[in-house]
């Protein structure tokens, strides 16, 4: 019944599989996703907001393919933070700064459990196909439903297209790059995560991945 289940999910699910930091869909199109860092314009002044502007427009202008800009939104994991805080506090030999260790701790699992704190990731998600579809962005495509698969490319096909991919990921990263936004094509494992999250919001990847 498990494996009937996964299969039928897996039948919503519009990607083939994952390879080398690409994301292969369905169809036979390529992705590559780039996580990015962020820039505050509130907090320039408006010269420098107008020239970070100028500088976008450039970028965007330059482009000859189309591409999406994404936000994921979650609620703060802080797991990880108070694990580590856990190890410290497990070698620390001085009392009182144990005692002020376990009233952190805790003081920071109540204000983010009252506070509902989310976390934000910005995404930028490169295409490529030998037909591209713009009619909708990748993330409504992922959940549009897809019984069969249409991939039929050889590892040569693949590479090929891979590297085309790339050269688009690369200029990418340089135009974001002129407006103060730092970017990273993510791995295999970090995919994944990614897109585990987004079908499993309630659960933690690192843990349920492994």
């Amino acid at each position: 019944m498990a494996k009937l289940n996964a299969q039928a999910t897996q039948q919503l699910v519009d990607i083939e599989s994952i390879r080398d930091g690409v994301v292969i869909l369905k169809s036979g199109a390529l992705r590559a996703i780039l996580m990015c860092s962020s820039v505050n314009l509130a907090l320039k002044s408006q010269d420098e907001q107008d020239a970070l502007i100028y500088q976008y427009q450039n970028f965007i202008n330059g482009l000859d393919f189309s591409m999406e800009f994404v936000v994921h939104s979650r609620k703060l994991d802080i797991t990880d933070y108070i694990a580590e805080v856990k190890t410290h506090l497990e070698g620390q030999k001085n009392e009182l700064l144990r005692i002020q260790t376990e009233e952190y701790m805790e003081f920071i699992q109540s204000f983010v459990g009252m506070q509902n704190i989310m976390a934000k990731s910005f995404y930028a998600i490169v295409p490529f196909s030998l037909t591209e579809d713009t009619k909708k962005g990748f993330i409504e495509k992922i959940f549009s439903p897809k019984t069969e698969s249409f991939v039929k490319m050889s590892g040569e096909e693949f590479t090929k297209y891979k590297n085309q991919l790339w050269q688009r990921v690369e200029n990418v990263i340089a135009g974001l790059r002129t407006v103060g936004v730092r970017s990273e094509p993510l791995n295999d494992a970090e995919l994944k995560e990614l897109f585990f999250s987004i079908y499993n919001p309630g659960e933690t990847g690192k843990e349920a991945l492994k």
